[in-house]
């Protein structure tokens, strides 16, 4: 046995946790050759109604090249600025999030790890407008069915709340989104960024 003093013990796993850290973190991924960035802008282009999971499923299809939809909204070309004196045919984000910043609530997960370095999920639900946390749990494994009961939990049945955001994981599917569907609840997706928006609308 050795003694130490608690100085001394915290100061080694602190550098346990960030040896633990960088072995776990990526340097992030490469950038895609430019000349499927210029064909991803030419698509877009030319077919002006496509989103970024058409253009994936279109080179998946017809090329056999896999790009994330993520990946390929990076490269779609920006919309037009509004002509002066005239308003944009479309809400901002930041103007809906200030207009039914009472009504939306957010949920997403982070990743911790324990003193012995295990991997757990926390899934965490907040009120837009309080930034008040409504439910909180963590899991080591997390799935589509668990999640949902979460928002069960976490969102009563006489809430007033309309709108519920969440990144685009795989674990918030279509099959996620029917599910919550039928908890009285009609679902739609707005794109913003990495963000999915999932409309509340009793009846």
């Amino acid at each position: 046995m050795t003694v130490v003093t608690p100085k001394t013990f915290i100061g080694w796993h602190r550098k346990g946790f960030q040896l633990f850290w960088r072995m776990k973190c990526q340097s992030g991924r490469p950038r895609i050759p430019p000349e499927l960035q210029k064909l991803i802008r030419q698509m877009a282009c030319d077919n002006p109604a496509w989103g970024e999971e058409r253009i994936a499923n279109e080179l998946l299809l017809k090329l056999g090249l896999r790009v994330l939809p993520r990946t390929i909204r990076k490269y779609l070309p920006k919309l037009p600025a509004a002509p002066a004196g005239r308003t944009r045919g479309d809400q901002r984000w930041s103007t809906f999030l200030r207009n039914h910043a009472h009504s939306i609530v957010a949920c997403d997960f982070c990743v911790v790890a324990t003193a012995t370095f295990r991997i757990l999920y926390v899934f965490v639900v907040m009120e837009h407008a309080s930034r008040r946390m409504i439910h909180v749990n963590a899991t080591a494994h997390p799935s589509a069915a668990w999640t949902l009961q979460q928002l069960r939990e976490a969102i009563p049945s006489d809430h007033s709340y309309r709108f519920i955001i969440h990144d685009r994981d795989a674990i918030f599917s279509s099959e996620f989104d029917a599910s919550v569907a039928g908890l009285v609840l009609r679902s739609s997706k707005r794109r913003f960024a990495a963000q999915k928006l999932t409309r509340f609308a009793k009846g």
